[in-house]
């Protein structure tokens, strides 16, 4: 039976932790030529409608590590963006390619295409959730000697998709996570709802970003205005003027506290330059830690 993975809550907490020890493994091999090629002759459609930096090179970089072959493919490119249905795009590609990956904009349509494929789906990013951001998150955290079992997390900011993948995070794997952010800005209700379900590890919503930081092994943070909503650009910045991370944000966290970002960045509006290139940022070894996650996750899903 096909596997994919569309959000957090598509894994168990034994499997994200494997996928952890894995990308860990993968990342020591490094780019050496004597390394394993698992997937060599297999090949990902990587269908993009928003634009990306990491994750389109860490997807095709890992593909290519790993022996296969990744496939760039764009609205401009091709008849997704002529009004093809996207359940036919789906179909058709589960007959050339081993996996496809999708990075969108509404969740529905990462579900709609993995409800029509016939090979794994991976979701590169939704509006909704972002998992493999969030995996190789929980990879740094436990690099940095953090266990993803026992860490207390403070969120600062909009309640995004990072968010909600950070709320599934929480309850498979039983962690404490407190988001600050302002009302109306709330991580997604049903993610919470679904989540919660699980009976483990536990997620606040507060409005101080001081009561969310304070004792925190991680402080993260990420854009107030995603693509998208640029529109609700001069609103945003509004609503969470007092929710940058700054150096004193950073003095209420545990004393070997990590910073992460999952970038881009705004510096000087949800985190501060200090901050963000100072000895407690984890951000540039998060960002590198995409690409050897996804060499995890693609090894797991493609080859089993």
């Amino acid at each position: 039976m096909k596997r994919d993975l569309l959000r957090i809550l598509d894994l168990s907490d034994k499997e994200i932790l494997s996928l952890i020890r894995s990308g860990m493994a993968w990342k020591r091999r490094g780019g050496s030529p004597r390394a394993p090629r698992p997937l060599a002759g297999k090949s990902l459609a990587m269908i993009f409608q928003k634009a990306s930096t990491r994750t389109r090179v860490s997807f095709e970089v890992a593909m290519t590590r790993l022996g296969g072959h990744a496939l760039f493919l764009s609205p401009q490119d091709t008849q997704i963006g002529r009004g093809e249905p996207i359940r036919d795009t789906a179909r058709v590609l589960s007959r050339y390619v081993d996996a496809v990956m999708i990075r969108t904009f509404g969740h529905e349509t990462a579900v709609e295409i993995a409800a029509a494929a016939t090979v794994p789906v991976i979701n590169g990013l939704t509006d909704g959730h972002h998992p493999c951001q969030i995996l190789a998150d929980l990879m740094t955290a436990a690099e940095r000697g953090i266990d993803p079992r026992k860490m207390r997390v403070a969120f600062i900011g909009d309640g995004n998709n990072v968010a909600n993948s950070w709320v599934e995070a929480a309850h498979v794997l039983g962690f404490h996570l407190r988001i600050a952010c302002p009302e109306g800005y709330e991580p997604d209700p049903a993610v919470r709802k679904d989540a919660g379900s699980i009976g483990r590890g536990e997620v606040r919503i507060v409005r101080d970003p001081a009561e969310a930081a304070r004792g925190a092994d991680v402080l993260y943070t990420d854009v107030w205005t995603s693509m998208g909503q640029e529109a609700e650009s001069r609103k945003r910045l509004a609503a969470f003027e007092g929710y940058c991370v700054d150096a004193t944000l950073l003095r209420l966290a545990a004393p070997r506290a990590i910073v992460m970002h999952c970038l881009p960045a705004h510096r000087g509006e949800e985190i501060t330059e200090a901050v963000l290139e100072g000895p407690h940022s984890a951000v540039f070894d998060e960002a590198e830690n995409r690409l050897h996650i996804q060499m995890a996750l693609l090894d797991k899903f493609i080859k089993h």
